[in-house]
C-alpha cells in the first residue's frame, strides 16, 4: 500500500503576524503591532482547531510577543508623557490653578 504523507501547511496568518511584528519595530509603529496581535491570535486559533493540518505556532507566538511588547511600551511611554508634567512641576499645582481660574471665566470688569 502507498501511504501518502501530507505535510502540514504553514498558516498564512501566522506569517502575517510575524511580518507585522517585525515591521512594527522599524516601519509601522502601533498599527503594525495591532495587526500582529490580531493575526497572531487568529493564527493560534486556526492552528489549534486544524487537527495538525496547519503549522506555524512558533511564527504566530513570535508575532504576538513582538506586537504585545511594542504595544505595552507604546502605552507606557504615552502614560509617562501624560504624567511627566505633573511629576516635574508639582502635580496638583496645575489642577489647583485650573480650578482657581474657573470662577473668573466669563466675568467682565467694568471701568
Amino acid at each position: 500500500m502507498n501511504d501518502v504523507v501530507v505535510m502540514p501547511r504553514t498558516s498564512t496568518t501566522a506569517i502575517v503576524s510575524l511580518i507585522f511584528g517585525v515591521l512594527t519595530w522599524f516601519a509601522l509603529p502601533f498599527i503594525g503591532a495591532i495587526i500582529a496581535v490580531i493575526c497572531g491570535h487568529a493564527a493560534r486559533s486556526e492552528i489549534a482547531y486544524s487537527g495538525g493540518r496547519v503549522d506555524g505556532a512558533g511564527l504566530a507566538l513570535t508575532g504576538l510577543l513582538l506586537g504585545w511588547i511594542h504595544l505595552s511600551l507604546f502605552i507606557g511611554a504615552f502614560l509617562l508623557l501624560l504624567a511627566l508634567p505633573f511629576g516635574l512641576f508639582g502635580g496638583l499645582h496645575w489642577i489647583l490653578h485650573f480650578l482657581q481660574s474657573l470662577p473668573e471665566c466669563g466675568t467682565t470688569t467694568t471701568a
